[in-house]
């Protein structure tokens, strides 16, 4: 027999429908003893949707936007320090919840997004505050972080060995990075050169090169992948 709500097919001996629980028979009629199709315990299992999901952290960053909106009007009749609140959170959503709006997300195309978001709000403090740091120090050290950060994913994304020698270039242009930092430190806040971006710099550079060192031995290799569960 089968459930007269849902259709979904039933044993003689089931008095409720274990989906929806509708009533099979009437009370009155005697049913055969033979074994239910379903186990008795039996709860269903009803799966959220995505885009139910994707609709409910949406409106858990949306509601405290227009909270922040809200009071910085009420109280200074214009918007003011709320931007920075609002940026803000964009940024969290766009870096941590855009991309689970895909089935497949391109670390390609989502790393460079997170960083112009990045740059973006960079740029708005730096307009508000009347600043001159933007293009001279923010813009390129973000902008090369950037470089090398997506690099490294989309290499480690896309390739399916060599992953030692890809972290340990990563390294050597994270250690270099420190140096770039102080030349547009130097750059834009008229500052003498301190060499303080060498104390960082000579071990990242070092690890570096020690990873792809190991890369090049299939022993140190096999050894690094034992030691590490790997």
């Amino acid at each position: 027999m089968y459930c007269a709500n849902c259709g979904v097919k039933l044993a003689d001996t089931e008095k409720k429908c274990p989906l929806c629980g509708t009533e099979a028979y009437h009370p009155d009629i005697i049913r055969p003893e033979v074994n239910p199709l379903y186990p008795q315990d039996f709860i269903p299992k009803r799966e959220i949707s995505k885009t139910t999901i994707h609709i409910i952290l949406l409106t858990l960053f949306i509601t405290p936007i227009l909270v922040t909106l809200y009071c910085d009007l009420y109280i200074n009749r214009t918007v003011t320090w709320s931007a920075y609140v609002m940026f803000a959170i964009a940024l969290i959503y766009i870096i941590f919840v855009l991309p689970f709006w895909f089935k497949r997300p391109t670390p390609a195309v989502f790393v460079p997004i997170d960083f112009f978001s990045i740059i973006l709000l960079l740029h708005y403090v730096n307009y508000t505050t009347d600043g001159d740091w933007f293009l001279t120090f923010a813009f390129p050290v973000v902008t090369y972080l950037g470089l090398i950060v997506t690099a490294t994913t989309v290499l480690l994304y896309y390739l399916k060995k060599g992953y030692l020698y890809v972290i340990g270039g990563f390294f050597i242009a994270l250690g270099l990075f420190m140096d770039i930092i102080e030349l547009f430190i130097m750059i834009t806040f008229k500052l003498n050169f301190d060499g303080w971006s060498l104390i960082p710099m000579i071990p990242l550079v070092l690890f570096g090169l020690a990873l792809i060192a190991i890369s090049t031995s299939r022993a140190a290799r096999e050894a690094l992948a034992r030691k590490l569960h790997i």
